[in-house]
């Protein structure tokens, strides 16, 4: 009877632990190619792609105080409305929304300075059907209930500013320090300002057509090239605003 070789146990487990080492390595390798695992993403170095100004939409709003023993308005608060009716013609993008207060002692005398504000409103150049009422009760009723008029319109923000994902000073952490780059929040301050500052949030987008040239002007002035004479403009009252002669 011939016995057949053993095999040595100790090598054995030398051979599966190998093995299993070998397929963590390969795991690894599989995982990091494939891309499963997230790496942070390179923030630009630009300030305007990296603080962006967006335009977007957002309420213009003011507020009607209304006390209960008076209806109608005051003379300031019809001009608050007044102006209001004049801006939305330029810039609204909706209908303008008042909010009128139901089930309070003001209620009554509300819905009278509704009335006219309305009728305000119209007479400012908003149409019937660009003004929509909604009526609300208060959470508080200690608070005196207002009439609030809102309208959307086109607004450029930019932000949020004040985010410092990173140290400013030296580290091992921060590559870009050696680099000499900027920091994350540099150019948010004024980003945001400038978006504030802007008329028109259009602007930022596409310029704005040329208005036709004032004619008569540009006749006047063609008429004087014709002619031969000089094509600039007399100011007589400029003289008579010097002090004095010295120089002439």
């Amino acid at each position: 009877m011939t016995n057949e070789p053993s095999v040595d146990r100790h090598q054995t487990l030398r051979l599966i632990g190998a093995l299993f080492g070998l397929a963590i390595t390969l795991g690894a390798c599989t995982e990091t190619t494939t891309g499963t695992i997230a790496t942070p993403a390179r923030v630009p170095e630009d300030y305007r792609l990296r603080h962006p100004i967006a335009v977007q939409e957002a309420d213009r709003s003011i507020v009607v105080f209304v006390g209960h023993g008076r209806g109608g308005l005051s003379e300031t608060q019809r001009a608050d409305v007044a102006g209001l009716a004049r801006i939305w013609v330029g810039e609204g993008t909706g209908a303008i929304v008042a909010d009128v207060p139901v089930n309070t002692p003001n209620a009554r005398a509300a819905e009278s300075a509704f009335r006219e504000i309305k009728a305000v409103l119209e007479a400012g150049g908003v149409p019937s059907n660009g003004i929509r009422l909604h009526h609300y009760t208060p959470d508080d009723p200690r608070t005196l209930a207002t009439i609030r008029l809102s309208y959307p319109k086109l607004v450029a923000v930019a932000g949020p500013c004040g985010l410092w994902p990173e140290d400013l000073g030296p580290s091992v952490k921060d590559k870009g320090y050696a680099e000499n780059k900027s920091y994350y929040n540099f150019g948010c301050a004024y980003q945001r300002n400038m978006a504030a500052m802007v008329a028109n949030p259009s602007d930022l987008v596409q310029p704005r057509p040329e208005t036709p040239s004032y004619t008569a002007r540009r006749t006047e002035g063609f008429e004087k090239y014709r002619k031969g004479t000089t094509t600039t403009t007399d100011y007589p009252e400029a003289e008579k605003a010097k002090l004095s002669d010295t120089g002439k």
